[in-house]
């Protein structure tokens, strides 16, 4: 991570007065803090310089090889998506991170590496100049990486890469980020993806812990051509959902007519409590929402994306 800017150092100073020298938090926590301040801050002014741009986060083993059939997928998923304009987030570092950079070219990738002793250099895709950031904490790399992406796609991979995962599916769930796509790719064939969702149903579904629904945050895929097509797919009708107390309104570009907004009122009778499912008649449809239910929020997203052909 680079030094902070002056203007940060001087946050920094007045959170020292505030926080350390009243003795506050300990000297070790307070480090702690003052540089995951600084890591989100240069973390969210790279990302901003792109603002204008859908970014896709691709997540993946470390460990993966180049003559792997997984790092081609990742090759091959990232470049077509920068064909259609986006940009490729990486992790910045060797394999899967490498391969989804190499797809996407050093124009169309941007990398947010985490430093560590062993296996963890920037690969030699990425820009380091202006569209690398490094960063000491994997909390600040993950908001840092998730924050701006518009989808998800996670190949597989270790420890890291399931807490990746899980930590966004986490947030989709509870609504504490935009609802976007997460794609599970695996190569054809392959059964990583397939096991963990039999071990999902079987262990976590049938013991309770969530409902079958909240599948509906992510979908398994394995080809890049099919990956790129449920990434695709979730902005074809869908364009930003906004809140409001007690009320969700999403824009679209083809609103729903009479009958399918009573397709609406039927499959969705948690969102209709006062004035339900209603248009502006222009580009937005808005319903009774509670804060709560985001996996049947998605349900909504799809059903409308479904009215394009």
């Amino acid at each position: 991570m680079s030094d902070f800017s002056p203007s940060i150092d001087a946050v920094v100073d007045v959170l020292r007065q505030t926080y350390l020298e009243t003795g506050l938090v300990s000297q070790d926590d307070f480090a702690v803090a003052a540089a995951a301040f600084g890591e989100l801050l240069e973390g969210a002014e790279m990302f901003e310089r792109f603002s204008r741009f859908n970014k896709v986060a691709v997540f993946g083993s470390a460990r993966t090889k180049p003559s792997h059939p997984l790092y081609k997928l990742a090759v091959d998923f990232s470049r077509l998506m920068a064909q259609r304009g986006w940009l490729v987030v990486s992790g910045a570092g060797p394999g899967i991170m490498e391969a989804a950079s190499k797809g996407a070219g050093i124009e169309n990738t941007l990398g947010v590496n985490i430093e560590l002793p062993f296996e963890q250099f920037p690969n030699p895709y990425i820009d380091t100049a202006t569209k690398l950031v490094e960063m000491d904490h994997f909390f600040t790399r993950k908001v840092s990486m998730t924050r701006p992406s518009n989808a998800f796609v996670v190949l597989p991979g270790g420890f890291g890469t399931l807490d990746e995962a899980f930590e966004v599916l986490t947030l989709l769930h509870t609504g504490k980020t935009e609802p976007a796509p997460v794609v599970l790719l695996d190569q054809p064939g392959g059964t990583f993806w397939r096991r963990l969702e039999e071990f999902i149903q079987d262990e976590i579904i049938d013991g309770q812990y969530i409902n079958k629904p909240d599948l509906a945050l992510l979908r398994i895929c394995d080809t890049a051509e099919g990956a790129v097509r449920e990434v695709l797919n979730f902005y074809k009708n869908y364009r930003e959902v906004r809140f409001t107390p007690g009320m969700a309104s999403i824009r679209v570009h083809q609103l729903p007519n009479t009958d399918q907004l009573e397709t609406l009122r039927k499959r969705f009778p948690m969102f209709v409590r006062d004035s339900g499912f209603r248009t502006n008649g222009h580009d937005t449809l808005s319903f009774d929402f509670d804060g709560r239910n985001y996996v049947n929020l998605r349900l909504v997203i799809d059903f409308l994306n479904d009215l394009v052909p």
